[in-house]
């Protein structure tokens, strides 16, 4: 018989202890292994990649915003009140002086409410230790994986750092929404100071947003955002780090929040460059410079313009508006999307396709010209139908007999229609087109009113022409990307320039729509001082839309005003509220820009003697200084075509003799 052998019981406990010791330090182990394969090493903490930054200059070079992975110096812990950093203590981590990284009753509670919850995120737990190693490491994916990777360089972490150097670390590198990384750089995009003079207030707020920096944004939400400040301050409170005073001090006084970057102006100009600037920013392994065409006095202008007057006639239910001012080489130099980027960031002045009104009407007169019409071809204003359809003029009424120059000063419905229908609306389009127009142009009988729909860059594009000689021009913002090394990825170069309207027909327009603004529907856009203006209205029959858009010598603005909702203002007219913006823009913009005459145009198309006929026909020579204004031609309504005296010799007339002499 075999003989048996038994441990005693304490014996055999340490034998199995030791065993299962064993067995679970080598699962342990394997465990950790596995997890932390392809974990980056933590020698590699300053060495974190992140998108490139991408600051914005206008066209002086001075600062006008930085995008992407906003970033700052770090801050020295020992440089900010202490209620700053205990305000994150105090509500993402209680007890972080007093862990190895990874507390072990949060996780527990954590796990708790995970088991009664559905769905595939999990509640919290993490330590500050922890958010570093993910903000810093790893993704914020949801899941098991990650969550044990974040524990393992969380240890890790505490192993390398003294827990000063991991809260600093915390507080210099977590992203606090809006492209701001680091506490520094939080307090200036939100408060406008640096973060060694934040409040209690502001300070609550900041950590408050790590719970989640897009839905606690004060940008976003601003009662969400104080609400949660609220909590962190009761938090500090528990924590025994300010009193209940400081606490009912904080609440008492409401934060003032910047809405945006204290360095950031001009934001729809910023996003419309950016379908430009992103693919590039990519694939760049450094920051990024980009220089605009963008004049941030001017945009400043524009913007105090567009303020004053959206305001003072906000009771015509007026809501919002758009501005573009290029100058005669085609660079934007100020542009605005809407009356409040914090509000709407839809880029009215590159989006938003609008009917154009009576702002078309220049391209149905040019063709005219370009047909062999003149200022003082006579035409009548009265009924009439095209096709069963009769337009009608704002006024309801007829004037009749007149001449174009009069006719489109006026903004004669009737006379433009017919004028479309008799040079051909086909025609009429081409010229649109020619001159920078690429949204569709519909040729009913009633385009020459101004159905098309057309943006606000689209429309400032297509009177530059008017203001520079002839030439049609590719609106651009950027001038030059380079590195902040100084390599260039990108440098605008100009097409080749063409004509694309001639002369007589070019000196025709101008002189006609200078009539716009002396005698016209434009007559309130006047300017103290000798400026050389000219310009058409736009109203829609419905006060839908209403536009200005006006020029001098190569500089060109174009205002659009009505309601995202499509429905009607209060009987607003393009000589109302645009003009007033216009107006009000102009008369601080052309006190910072070189000004001059419009352009005569170029002189190219005709010899000396022709162009010299022409001039004294329309009594528009050059202005003898850049501030002088050309003579005008003042037309009197034609009594009746049938008993008036035989018209002057037109300007075909006189530039054929003026060549015959000249052979």
């Amino acid at each position: 018989m075999a003989l048996q052998f038994k441990r005693p019981p304490l014996k055999a406990f340490i034998y199995w202890a030791t065993v299962l010791g064993v067995w679970a330090i080598i699962f342990v182990t394997a465990f950790i292994a596995v997890f932390s394969f392809g974990l980056p090493s933590i020698d590699d903490i300053d060495k974190v990649e992140k998108q490139p930054a991408i600051t914005y200059l206008d066209r002086s070079g001075a600062l006008i915003a930085v995008q992407g992975s906003q970033s700052a110096p770090p801050v020295n812990l020992d440089e900010l009140p202490p209620y700053v950093p205990a305000a994150f203590l105090a509500v993402e981590d209680r007890r972080f002086y007093h862990h190895p990284g990874f507390d072990p009753v949060g996780i527990l509670r954590a796990a708790m409410r995970n088991a009664t919850k559905k769905g595939g995120n999990l509640a919290g737990g993490s330590t500050i230790t922890q958010q570093l190693a993910r903000n810093l490491f790893l993704s914020s994916d949801q899941n098991m994986k990650r969550k044990i990777q974040e524990l393992i360089m969380a240890v890790k972490l505490e192993l390398k750092f003294t827990k000063k150097e991991i809260l600093a670390l915390y507080l210099n590198r977590v992203y606090f929404g809006a492209g701001a990384y680091g506490i520094e750089a939080a307090s200036q995009r939100y408060f406008n100071k640096p973060a060694k003079e934040l409040t209690i207030a502001e300070s609550a707020l900041l950590a408050g947003m790590m719970k989640g920096p897009s839905r606690y944004s004060p940008l976003s939400d601003s009662e969400r955002a104080q609400n949660r400040a609220n909590i962190v301050l009761n938090e500090m409170v528990e924590a025994r780090v300010i009193t209940p005073e400081q606490r009912a001090e904080a609440v008492s006084k409401p934060l003032k929040v910047t809405k945006t970057l204290a360095t950031a102006h001009a934001l729809y100009f910023i996003d419309w460059l950016s379908s430009e600037v992103q693919p590039i920013a990519a694939s760049a392994k450094e920051d990024l410079i980009v220089e605009t065409t963008l004049d941030l006095a001017i945009q400043t202008d524009a913007e105090r313009a567009v303020q004053r007057i959206m305001e003072r006639d906000a009771k015509k239910k007026v809501e919002q508006t758009a501005l573009v001012a290029i100058d005669g080489e085609g660079r934007v130099r100020a542009l605005i999307g809407g009356v409040s980027y914090a509000d709407s960031q839809f880029n009215r002045a590159i989006e938003a396709h609008r009917q154009a009104g009576s702002s078309f009407k220049p391209f149905v007169y040019l063709t005219a010209m370009e047909a062999g019409y003149n200022p003082l071809t006579p035409v009548v204003d009265e009924p009439f139908e095209i096709g069963g359809w009769s337009p009608e003029n704002y006024t309801k009424k007829f004037l009749g007999p007149m001449d174009l120059q009069t006719a489109l000063a006026q903004s004669i419905n009737t006379v433009a229609a017919r004028v479309a229908n008799d040079v051909g609306r086909e025609n009429v389009a081409r010229t649109a087109r020619r001159l920078g127009i690429d949204s569709k142009i519909n040729t009913d009988p009633a385009m020459a009113l101004g159905t098309a729909s057309l943006t606000p860059l689209e429309m400032a594009r297509a009177y530059v022409p008017f203001s520079n000689g002839g030439y049609k021009v590719a609106p651009h913002g950027i001038i030059r990307i380079r590195t902040t090394s100084g390599k260039i990825l990108y440098q605008y170069r100009e097409d080749v320039r063409t004509q694309v309207i001639a002369n007589p027909p070019l000196a025709y327009m101008n002189q006609m729509m200078r009539q716009v603004v002396i005698s016209g529907t434009g007559n309130g856009i006047k300017i103290p001082g000798n400026y050389d203006l000219a310009g058409k209205t736009g109203t829609t029959s419905d006060y839908r839309d209403a536009w200005f858009v006006g020029y001098t010598g190569g500089f060109t603005t174009a205002v659009w005003v009505g309601r995202d909702n499509n429905t009607p203002m209060a009987r607003v007219t393009g000589g109302g509220t645009p003009a007033a913006i216009w107006r009000d823009f102009m008369a601080s913009a052309l006190t910072r820009i070189k000004t001059s005459a419009i352009p005569t145009g170029p002189v190219s198309e005709m010899d000396e003697a022709a162009s010299a006929a022409v001039d004294e026909l329309l009594n528009s020579s050059p202005a003898a200084n850049d501030n002088a204004v050309p003579p005008m031609v003042t037309m009197e309504p034609i009594p009746n075509p049938e008993d008036q005296q035989p018209a002057p010799t037109d300007a075909d007339d006189i530039f054929s003799e003026a060549q015959r002499r000249n052979q």
